[in-house]
């Protein structure tokens, strides 16, 4: 069997609005605001992928909390930066620790 990463787009808008219980207009809106980045088929078509969708989940679990739309992109941006240090931290001890 074939495992397929996280990040292969998948999904049309409307399974990606089922599977995150996001109306499909919303997830247009939280495009256009910078929120996620879908891929896109060679005729344009959106694809999402399950850590687009994931991320979906995070953007509408901070609007239940009262977060407003700038915040979240905020909030999203410094997750993102802080997770790229983290793997970039990991890969200097992988490189420091040696063979």
């Amino acid at each position: 069997m074939v495992q397929r990463d996280s990040s292969t787009p998948l999904y049309g808008i409307a399974v990606a609005a089922q599977l995150s219980g996001v109306p499909e207009a919303s997830l247009r809106l939280f495009e256009a605001k910078g929120l996620l980045t879908p891929s896109r088929s060679d005729g344009g078509t959106r694809r999402y992928s399950d850590d687009d969708v994931e991320r979906l989940r995070r953007v509408t679990d901070l609007r239940s909390e009262g977060v407003n739309l700038a915040g979240i992109r905020r909030v999203l941006e410094l997750e993102d930066e802080n997770a790229d240090l983290r793997d970039e931290l990991a890969g200097e001890q992988d490189s420091a620790a040696g063979p």
